[in-house]
């Protein structure tokens, strides 16, 4: 039992069941940064970004994820800067990482307008923890773990393109670059283990009907081998560039509803549900998640011309 819930924390503490080592983020397009570090500086303020996630509640134990990010340009140079810190919790296993970030942005002639692209790198520290006194073993009495407190940390570099015109966006990040060993003091024996390299691309498009109505598909795309691919497909619906709703499928897994609405172009309140659709789903009763932003005064002008900041 000791090593059962041990390489479960090491393969995956928060998307156990699709075997991949990194959070998901129903909400992700509201916090783009934090998968692709080369989102930073576009546009021409600070902007904050919180999303807290409730995965599959009424599971003992299941993931809870917290992520706050702070992203924006150099008042006088094309470049851009940003860090995120997040706390992920499975039971008995804790994940925290903290990382910062430079962006720099590079004008594309020839195609729209203001077309840019960005190139991104992050670097930052995971550390990861079991806490054994929450872990109840098989056999009773079992010194394995005992009441103690197992901690490891590990560097980390993550990498990311991000292209941005009007109305158009694609990105392409690697994630846990580095793919360190994970050892922790006095539990050698579980041998060696290892954070894995993730990818993702992601893009989308936004498509105005009219004054007041805009839609904006996107697709994420997320890998980590030998895992199969999985896709999140989004189409939301706009009202007057403030108020939106929209649908989400998530491959092998679940379909996802969101509204959430931007006051005064300052402050964003966002709100998923996450129904699942895998074998999960008779043991749940979804997943829930909360995005707030906040955009601080402009202090440059921007060039970008996205139809939509968000």
């Amino acid at each position: 039992m000791k090593r059962f819930y041990i390489l479960l924390f090491l393969l995956g503490i928060t998307t156990i069941l699709s075997a991949q080592q990194l959070q998901h983020y129903t909400q992700y397009m509201f916090n783009e940064y934090v998968i692709n570090p080369a989102n930073a500086g576009f546009e021409g303020y600070y902007q904050a970004r919180i999303n807290n996630r409730i995965q599959w509640v009424g599971i003992t134990d299941a993931p809870r994820t917290f992520v706050l990010s702070l992203y924006g340009p150099d008042r006088k140079r094309n470049v851009g800067y940003g860090g995120y810190v997040y706390n992920d919790v499975v039971g008995p296993t804790s994940r925290v990482g903290v990382y910062g970030s430079y962006t720099y942005l590079l004008k594309i002639d020839g195609v729209t307008p203001n077309d840019k692209l960005g190139m991104g790198l992050s670097l930052g520290l995971q550390q990861y923890k079991i806490d054994g006194s929450k872990i109840t073993l098989h056999d009773e009495g079992d010194p394995s773990l005992g009441n103690q407190v197992y901690s490891a940390y590990v560097p980390d570099a993550n990498f990311g393109l991000m292209y941005k015109s009007a109305d158009f966006y694609a990105g392409l990040s690697f994630f846990q670059l580095m793919n360190n060993a994970i050892k922790f003091k006095d539990l050698d024996n579980i041998g060696v283990n290892r954070v894995r390299t993730h990818f993702f691309f992601e893009g989308g498009y936004f498509y105005e009907i009219n004054d007041n109505f805009m839609l904006a598909p996107s697709i994420l795309l997320k890998f980590m081998w030998p895992v199969p691919l999985q896709a999140d497909i989004t189409l939301r619906g706009f009202y007057q560039k403030k108020a939106w709703a929209g649908i989400s499928f998530r491959t092998m897994d679940a379909v996802s509803f969101m509204i959430g609405y931007e006051y005064n172009k300052q402050i964003m309140f966002g709100y998923s549900f996450d129904l699942s659709v895998s074998h999960i789903a008779k043991y749940n009763s979804g997943t829930h998640e909360v995005m707030i932003g906040y955009k601080f005064s402009k202090i440059k002008s921007s060039e970008s011309a996205l139809k939509i900041e968000l």
